[in-house]
């Protein structure tokens, strides 16, 4: 097991919401629980799962309030401070250390391209400007941008920087992340695409944040734990019902179909409601028909991980 700050499975939280500017309070609390029993460990809020661009600064702030209260200290609290403003990522930093987050996350600002140079400048002047350890966050598919190893060898050294999250699904790339271990043996390494988990693990990282885990965390725990302990048969058949679960990201036709999904699947569990942030919105009966008979596939296949 690593002995490194963050590991194993930190579910990218969904945000409960009931309204355009309004959370599924009940729906929050029992999300958390649901995690935090089905042994992750950790918690990443205000990730792409969480539609963090799509909220409000009040509502984002109300969710961090809510989310480091209930969790304690039970768990690691990880927040996403990406935006495309500089100062907004150091306000809503220092408001996750104020509730008592442990550390903040920060993919690369999107809209306009940064460049290496500009980026590694970027992050540099933001870093000891946060309160708290930083972990970077590799989403080119919706940020444009690489936080190419160069740029990254170059911010290893701001001590303050604790690992990376990639979710670009190149196993190559996650790969050469590890020989950053020489300049910051320390560096937590987490995958983000969920199928990948025992490819990730054999490579040498050290979790994955996978946004599954909302639906079934203890699958998800399973399959690392499985990884971590060398038992190849587990992890096979583990790894074949979370391949039966991706099912439920090829129900819909827009990008979007991945968060609809996520909330769907948790609002037939009876976990939260699965109103979205617009411009996006919810499945409707037939696509809600379609989750549900993924779910019971998977339920049934191992009971023990359905929602008491």
């Amino acid at each position: 097991m690593t002995n490194r700050t963050f590991h194993g499975i930190v579910p990218p939280m969904v945000t409960p919401l009931s309204d355009r500017d309004a959370l599924d309070v009940e729906g929050l609390q029992r999300l958390v629980e649901h995690l935090i029993v089905g042994g992750v460990h950790g918690i990443f809020i205000l990730g792409t799962t969480g539609e963090a661009p799509s909220l409000s600064y009040r509502l984002r702030r109300e969710l961090i309030n809510r989310v480091c209260q209930q969790v304690g200290a039970r768990v690691p609290v990880l927040v996403g401070i990406t935006d495309t403003s500089f100062v907004e990522s150091v306000h809503l930093a220092n408001h996750a250390a104020e509730s008592g987050a442990a550390a903040v996350v920060l993919s690369t600002p999107y809209y306009f391209p940064a460049g290496q140079t500009e980026l590694a400048r970027y992050v540099g002047n933001l870093t000891p400007q946060l309160p708290l350890p930083l972990m970077l966050y590799n989403m080119p598919s919706l940020t444009k941008v690489w936080f190419e190893l160069e740029t990254l060898k170059e911010l290893a050294e701001l001590e303050q920087i604790v690992g990376i999250k990639d979710s670009s699904g190149d196993m190559e790339y996650f790969g050469k992340l590890m020989s950053l271990r020489d300049i910051r043996p320390d560096w937590s390494i987490m995958l983000g695409p969920e199928a990948l988990i025992p490819e990730a693990m054999a490579l040498g990282g050290d979790g994955a944040v996978t946004g599954g885990a909302n639906v079934f965390p203890t699958l998800f725990v399973q399959c690392y734990l499985a990884s971590v302990e060398g038992d190849s048969q587990r992890v096979r058949e583990l790894r074949q019902t979370i391949n039966d679960f991706q099912g439920i990201y090829e129900i819909g036709k827009y990008a979007s179909r991945y968060i609809k999904a996520t909330k769907c699947a948790m609002s037939l569990q009876g976990i939260c409601d699965d109103f979205l942030a617009e411009p996006f919105d919810r499945f409707h009966a037939p696509e809600r028909a379609r989750v549900q008979a993924i779910l019971e596939t998977i339920e049934q296949r191992v009971p023990q991980m359905k929602l008491a």
